[in-house]
């Protein structure tokens, strides 16, 4: 090679350097300052997508799967306090129940009250008796005989079903004698009695004129009449729980 084939190779290879490009090329694309920053921003792109699909949607998720478990169990806790709030008024209820049970049953006679009837509605005849001529006519009680020897339960419906093999009923049938006046206010004291009482088969007739001594020959109706009144008493107990069963077991059937 000669001195001028050199100078020939120098200058070829300059004109090579001249036209090498300044960017790097791949598949015929020169890559830029923008296109290399295009690149970037899209693997970016394509980073935050991953991220986005398999860590933060998952995470969202159970989030919003513990919300609606949080929510479901404050309902539960609400539920549980509103079902203590109704058992603490369902109690309450029960409590005035039974005390109203209480106070209704004390409107009934029992076994005390039926054998000290005969000497309370004696002394409340009498009661009415005032201190006056001898002329004047005494009430009395003439006649005090019970029905039967024990109360019977109810079960023939003349107090209504609802009371049919609940309650018991012990009846007395009474004479008294008094004028019109003392007869009816014995009545109305008998009613305002303590125990439950019942007044059926009222009746009334005038009493025959009685001697006031023993040289009396021929009675004078002096004052008001007296009239001799006839009555049974039904003296109402409630049965015990033991004889409600065994009376609705023995209650013929319908």
């Amino acid at each position: 090679m000669t001195l001028s084939d050199d100078l020939n190779f120098a200058e070829q290879g300059g004109e090579f350097n001249a036209e090498t490009p300044a960017h790097p090329v791949v598949f015929g694309i020169a890559f830029t300052p923008t296109i290399i920053g295009i690149l970037v921003g899209v693997v970016g792109l394509g980073a935050a997508g991953y991220i986005l699909l398999n860590l933060l949607m998952p995470a969202l998720e159970s989030y919003q799967q513990q919300q609606a478990k949080s929510s479901e169990l404050q309902g539960q806790i609400q539920q549980k306090k509103a079902n203590i709030k109704q058992i603490d008024k369902v109690k309450e209820e029960l409590a005035q129940a039974k005390q109203q049970k209480i106070q209704v049953l004390g409107l009934f006679a029992n076994e005390k009250t039926l054998d000290t009837l005969l000497l309370d509605l004696n002394r409340l005849i009498e009661s009415g008796n005032t201190q006056t001529s001898i002329n004047t006519v005494r009430a009395k009680l003439k006649r005090f005989v019970p029905v039967s020897q024990k109360p019977e339960p109810i079960t023939d419906g003349s107090l209504g079903l609802q009371v049919d093999g609940k309650l018991e009923r012990s009846s007395i049938n009474a004479d008294i004698t008094g004028t019109y006046e003392q007869t009816q206010s014995i009545i109305r004291n008998i009613e305002r009695l303590q125990p439950l009482l019942i007044v059926k088969d009222y009746q009334s007739s005038l009493a025959p004129v009685e001697s006031r001594s023993p040289l009396d020959k021929t009675p004078v109706q002096l004052g008001p009449a007296a009239i001799n009144t006839s009555f049974q008493l039904q003296v109402l107990m409630p049965l015990s729980p033991e004889e409600i069963a065994a009376a609705a077991k023995n209650a013929p059937k319908k």
